[in-house]
């Protein structure tokens, strides 16, 4: 199975790739972080993070995607740009008719080090340290969109195939 993770943003968008299978270790396929400008307006943003998206994708061939369910923070503002880039990644999947799935950052964290509380320096370590990387995936975007890779692939993958199988079949088993 290959796993899209976004870690999404409007100053930086994670984006990372990895390959395998529940229960073993995944392999690295591709990370990179997409950044936009903070002067540029909105629908430039939008759209400079859709266009690299769908790259992405016609470039890996994922076959899901995890994206970082948007929570509750303080600042209005932030909560908003992540909301529109976390849309923009579910909109570009769906196009693609890839199944998307929606973790919270303490299920991906929990995921990956065993404590749902993890800073973000455990999580680089553990990201790291799960794909076998010779060095940390930087900046911090970047090993949250693997993080939640491998969240899916370990947690969600057999629900996905599942979802898949019955899509394939009409919903008859």
């Amino acid at each position: 199975m290959r796993v899209l993770g976004v870690d999404p943003g409007l100053t930086r968008c994670g984006l990372g790739v990895v390959e395998g299978v529940p229960g073993r270790a995944p392999a690295l396929v591709a990370v990179d972080v997409v950044r936009t400008r903070a002067d540029a307006g909105i629908g430039t943003r939008l759209l400079e993070l859709d266009l690299a998206l769908e790259a992405f994708i016609a470039t890996h061939r994922p076959e899901a995607v995890a994206v970082e369910r948007v929570f509750s923070q303080h600042n209005v503002r932030t909560v908003m740009g992540t909301a529109q880039a976390s849309a923009v990644a579910i909109l570009v999947a769906a196009r693609h008719g890839l199944p998307v799935a929606l973790h919270t950052p303490s299920e991906m964290k929990a995921a990956v080090t065993g404590s749902g509380r993890a800073d973000k320096a455990q999580v680089t370590a553990m990201v790291t340290r799960i794909l076998r990387l010779a060095a940390p995936p930087t900046p911090a975007d970047a090993a949250d969109a693997l993080g939640l890779a491998i969240c899916h692939m370990w947690r969600g993958g057999a629900t996905a195939r599942i979802e898949a199988a019955l899509a394939a079949t009409g919903g008859r088993g």
